[in-house]
């Protein structure tokens, strides 16, 4: 680990933009889910705070950071974000309340549903893009760390990708199996989560290298656990478990990092 100097000073007013940023896209995004009704369009904006995140912190950083460091941060969350977005939007499309929001909302009131779906995620997008904010100011060239967490994005990324694709496919077949449980699905229960995983271990390793970006480990470690053990994967399996054949492919597969699966 070297250290080639860091933007301190410039940090609490970059930090200070890129919340302003987060209120802006949240409040669109609750705006739209007023006017349809449903709020299952924050999942689709969820890629988008990170987005707004990284261009705010980009421009902000202009003569302060390193200039490598900050394009490759702007590039690999951009990419990750808006792929999401589009995916998550394209699937959402035409379809009611996600049953998440709905389980969480029934019987509650508007304070509640902005306490604990839009500033919930404002304040979690605030603290897991910590490693692109700071790393965005470290003054140090690119170095080996900063590769292989590119590398690592790229492989999470790629996963995340494919499983989303695969498990479109089976949506789409009319004659499909009561479980997918072929491709990625074989190995872990959730690609898509497990690449998620690697693309934030890798942001935050090319945020790593260099003082203070190691200090940013709880945003991964935040990230990471919602990812394995949070709400999302919680409820889905409750409700995946009722579907005929579930109960034996979760025996039989990994429920987070790819494993060949058991024997049936």
């Amino acid at each position: 680990m070297t250290d080639s100097g860091f933007a301190g000073g410039a940090l609490l007013g970059s930090m200070a933009w890129s919340a302003a940023a987060i209120v802006v896209v949240l409040a669109v995004t609750f705006a739209w889910a007023r006017h349809t009704g449903g709020h299952r369009v924050v999942d689709t904006a969820w890629g988008l705070l990170f987005v707004a995140v990284a261009v705010t912190t980009f421009v902000r950083s202009a003569g302060d950071g390193g200039s490598g460091r900050r394009w490759l941060l702007l590039v690999m969350t951009l990419l990750w974000g808006v792929r999401l977005a589009v995916h998550l939007g394209r699937r959402s499309r035409g379809a009611g309340e996600d049953p998440r929001y709905a389980e969480l909302l029934a019987g509650r009131g508007l304070v509640f549903t902005i306490a604990s779906v839009y500033l919930l995620q404002g304040a979690l997008t605030f603290v897991v893009s910590m490693p692109i904010q700071v790393g965005m100011l470290e003054r140090a060239p690119l170095g080996v760390l900063d590769y292989l967490g590119a590398a690592l994005w790229l492989i999470g990324l790629g996963f995340e990708a494919v499983g989303d694709r695969q498990l479109d496919r089976y949506k789409a077949d009319p004659d499909r199996e009561p479980v997918l449980d072929t491709g990625l699905w074989r190995y872990t229960r959730h690609p898509n989560y497990f690449g998620d995983a690697c693309v934030w271990t890798g942001l935050f390793l090319v945020a790593a290298g260099h003082w203070p970006g190691p200090l940013t480990l709880p945003s991964l470690v935040v990230m990471v656990y919602l990812l394995a053990f949070g709400s999302g994967k919680r409820v889905l399996e409750r409700s995946m478990s009722q579907r005929p054949g579930y109960a034996a492919y979760m025996a039989r597969t990994s429920g987070f990092v790819p494993w060949p699966p058991k024997p049936r």
